[in-house]
């Protein structure tokens, strides 16, 4: 997985916590790349190549979705990710789409949009 594609989901996670966040984010929310774990790097790499793929599938079609639906693409596949690297996460780092908080779902829906216009 390209480190390129995970700089850009990461660049558009801290981009959208800064639009959407009120007040002020913990640190490792807006960290950048360089400070970022491993882990979360290749998640994010990864979940950028499973948005990539499934535009490119749809024949680019997502233009047709939902801000909601965008969003929650992003969120179930950061979740899996979750799951692939961390054993027994905390409940909120799995949290389901109704249960984030508002910012973290228009901030997924940011990404979305975001690596679909990268096409």
């Amino acid at each position: 997985m390209s480190n390129e594609q995970g700089r850009i989901f990461r660049d558009a996670w801290i981009a959208g916590v800064a639009k959407h966040y009120s007040g002020e984010p913990k640190p490792g929310h807006v960290a950048p790349w360089e400070e970022t774990p491993d882990w979360e790097r290749e998640s994010a790499a990864a979940v950028y190549e499973q948005v990539r793929a499934f535009v490119e599938v749809s024949g680019g079609n997502t233009s047709k979705l939902s801000r909601e639906q965008k969003g929650r693409f992003v969120a179930l596949c950061w979740t899996a990710q979750i799951y692939h690297h961390i054993p027994d996460p905390k409940p909120g780092y799995v949290a389901d789409w109704d249960d984030m908080p508002a910012w973290q779902r228009e901030t997924d829906a940011d990404i979305f949009e975001r690596i679909e216009r990268e096409g």
